[in-house]
């Protein structure tokens, strides 16, 4: 795909955006399912989200066409880690379908998402990225090394450094200067733009939609249970 097309893409994502989320509407959908708070942090969650992904993704693009490679892949890593919360909250809610995690604990991890944070600005303290992406390399094998390639990038490391900002001159003995991101990365950028939009939207539109509706109904299903242990708590 050619960086034009990204951008196109980009910006019919961005005239999509969900506008707002009214949890009368949900309720209506579904009573039961919906006096569950957390079905309305997920969603919330969801299109708050790939506002950010967008956002973040149109201005590495932007940054791109302006051969502006440093400041692309530093924001290339932040979607990476936006697309990992919301990867890890469909795991979450699956692994709640399946029995593998319980529901409170499902609540606990999904308001961390939401309102957690490292400046203790909220109550909540985020979860660490790492463990996000370690999660996230079950469905997608390799997410930890492209992530962990771009934080070489923004990090002061050798590859942040030396490697982009010099040359060695082996026959003359002598170290050059220059800038030599676009030689070492300018090909690769793209790639990394499309791989991030077509993630984001198997789990946007396909993940997604398809655990949020089964945890519906299995809250339905457990509603009478849900009850009592919260009762009980």
């Amino acid at each position: 795909m050619q960086l034009s097309q990204l951008e196109t893409l980009l910006n019919v994502w961005q005239k999509n955006l969900c506008q707002e989320v009214e949890l009368a509407g949900l309720i209506t959908r579904n009573e039961t399912a919906h006096k569950w708070k957390v079905t309305y942090c997920s969603i919330v969650l969801r299109e708050a989200l790939i506002w950010r992904f967008v956002d973040l993704m149109s201005q590495a693009a932007y940054l791109l066409r302006q051969k502006h490679i440093l400041g692309s892949r530093l924001l290339i890593r932040s979607a990476i880690e936006t697309l990992g919360i919301l990867i890890y909250l469909n795991q979450k809610t699956e692994a709640v379908i399946e029995g593998e995690v319980s529901f409170w604990q499902f609540v606990e991890v999904t308001n961390r998402l939401m309102f957690g944070s490292k400046n203790q600005f909220t109550e909540s303290e985020s979860i660490n990225i790492l463990s996000v992406l370690n999660k996230c390399e079950e469905r997608y094998s390799g997410i930890i090394n492209i992530y962990n390639s771009l934080s070489e990038s923004a990090h002061p490391n050798f590859d942040g450094v030396c490697m982009v900002y010099s040359k060695v001159d082996k026959i003359n003995y002598k170290t050059e200067f220059k800038n030599r991101w676009v030689e070492l990365f300018d090909t690769s950028q793209l790639a990394l733009i499309e791989n991030c939009l077509k993630t984001m939207d198997e789990e946007y539109n396909q993940h997604w939609p398809k655990a949020y509706e089964k945890l519906e109904k299995w809250l339905v299903q457990n509603n009478e249970i849900l009850e009592l242990e919260k009762n009980n708590n």
